[in-house]
């Protein structure tokens, strides 16, 4: 497979070589406001910022924002957080699954075309306000554009219905036009293989995807078939006990290392809820991964394959080439 050695990494306070991110937590929210979990909304600055302080603390350098349009996302404060903390941020644009957008949504009267013209400027040209991306452009506090760098598409569980393939085919083309990755959000883990199928007949290489929550369906010999198409597995459903121990992610990782796919995975936390951040008087906070979770599987797997893991994957999975991009950051 054919993977990007050079090429640079997309923050939200510039672009930086693939060397530079550190160990990386690959798919976190600071900020999210979605129908599907009421009373759970992530809207404060200074609680996002307490978080990303204690994950920094924790040993952990970087991050990826996972939050897409229309669900509260908020590119200026997360580059304050940024500038605040040195937690390197790598940002999404793109959309979720439907669900988390009501009948009416302006995202759902989008076509293709505009979906991926969205899509496409928020990694070129920088976020812009407004629920459909559309308004004026977000500065950071240098006056500099904040670009996305990675677009996002979801399913639901074994369902991609007529707003999710759209949204798959606008970040294709973002893809196609930027180089940047496409992580997707899959239900429960499943439809893996029918999204990298889809993916890849509209031009995305399975390399350049990143398939999240694969862990909530922990079957190794599933994950092993995917890392062996060559996307990348992410691995964020620690601390869900009540879904599954996490001796029981480790086991399923384990397996997969020994299968020979380590080059192929990602952690993450996806704490997502205020009542699972402890700024909001919950627990157990975006450190738990780095304070709790690591360090088990460090014991399993070795330091080389968490460095791997940690460090090497995930700039992999983000670097692309600079010169696709045909427009300026400042245009």
């Amino acid at each position: 497979m054919e993977e990007p050695t050079t090429g640079i990494i997309r923050t939200v306070l510039g672009d930086i070589k693939p060397e530079e991110l550190g160990y990386v937590d690959y798919h976190e929210h600071l900020f999210q406001v979605t129908p599907l979990l009421p009373g759970e909304e992530l809207e404060s600055e200074e609680k996002s910022q307490v978080e990303a302080d204690l994950l920094v603390s924790a040993g952990i350098s970087a991050i990826i924002d996972a939050t897409p349009t229309g669900l509260g996302r908020n590119p200026a404060a997360v580059a304050r957080i940024s500038q605040a903390t040195g937690l390197k941020i790598v940002h999404t644009t793109g959309a979720h699954h439907g669900g988390h957008y009501p009948q009416g949504h302006h995202l759902r009267a989008l076509t293709v075309e505009e979906l991926a013209l969205v899509f496409v400027e928020d990694v070129m040209k920088g976020f812009r306000d407004g629920a459909d991306g559309r308004g004026e452009k977000v500065p950071s506090a240098a006056g500099e554009p904040i670009c996305a760098g990675v677009v996002k598409a979801g399913v639901r569980y074994w369902q991609i219905g007529d707003f999710e393939t759209k949204v798959l085919h606008a970040a294709a083309i973002c893809h196609g036009e930027t180089g940047v990755s496409v992580m997707v959000h899959l239900d429960y883990g499943s439809a893996s293989h029918e999204v990298l199928d889809l993916l890849e007949s509209l031009g995305v290489p399975p390399h350049r995807v990143i398939l999240a929550h694969v862990d909530r369906n922990l079957d190794s010999g599933l994950h092993s078939e995917l890392a062996s198409r060559g996307a990348y597995l992410g691995y964020d459903g620690a601390a869900r006990h009540r879904e599954a121990p996490d001796s029981a992610i480790i086991e399923t990782l384990y397996a997969v290392v020994q299968d020979g796919h380590a080059d192929r995975l990602l952690l993450g936390g996806d704490v997502a809820r205020a009542s699972r951040y402890i700024a909001y008087g919950g627990m157990p906070g975006l450190q738990y991964l780095p304070l709790r979770f690591i360090p088990r599987l460090h014991k399993e797997v070795g330091p080389d394959v968490m460095e791997m893991i940690l460090r090497t994957n995930p700039a992999r999975s983000l670097a692309f080439n600079s010169e696709l991009l045909q427009t300026e950051r400042k245009s």
